[in-house]
């Protein structure tokens, strides 16, 4: 298991599990409770991030290497995971904006979006995970375009 990924994959899982987890104190009105856990949740997606995107500019990124016939399908499923990120990624900080802003009312209305894109966000990332490190051999380290298109 190749620490880096690993590391970067605990951290978006435990944002999930800390957004779930804050879903459920607002859910009985646990204001200060959900207020915390949220914001632990955002510094784990900021950690992830940060490793992440680390391991991306200093080391590269590792390309499928599982069997040339998948290759489509995870490439596919690997820009579906990118599109979803990114978009819970902007989501969250609007939510976490508003909410720092106090305004509850748009808060209310978006959070519960975002979360769920976080939860989407989270798994997929797992999965790529898997397909990468576990599932399959481990293919090459390379720049990002590569590992994502084979170019």
């Amino acid at each position: 298991m190749p620490f880096l990924p690993t590391l970067s994959t605990f951290f978006i899982v435990l944002s999930a599990i800390l957004v779930a987890i804050g879903w459920y104190f607002i859910s009985i009105n646990k204001v200060k409770a959900h207020k915390k856990t949220m914001i632990a949740a955002a510094v784990s997606a900021l950690l992830f991030f940060t490793i992440y995107m680390s391991r991306t500019i200093f080391i590269g990124n590792t390309s499928f290497g599982g069997p040339e016939n998948l290759k489509i399908y995870y490439t596919v499923f690997l820009v579906f995971h990118i599109i979803l990120a990114t978009t819970g990624a902007v989501f969250g900080i609007i939510t976490l904006t508003l909410a720092f802003k106090r305004n509850i009312t748009k808060h209310r209305k978006i959070g519960p979006v975002t979360s769920i894109i976080w939860f989407f966000t989270a798994i997929t990332g797992v999965m790529v995970y898997l397909f990468l490190y576990i599932l399959f051999d481990t293919g090459q380290t390379t720049n990002l375009f590569r590992a994502i298109f084979g170019l």
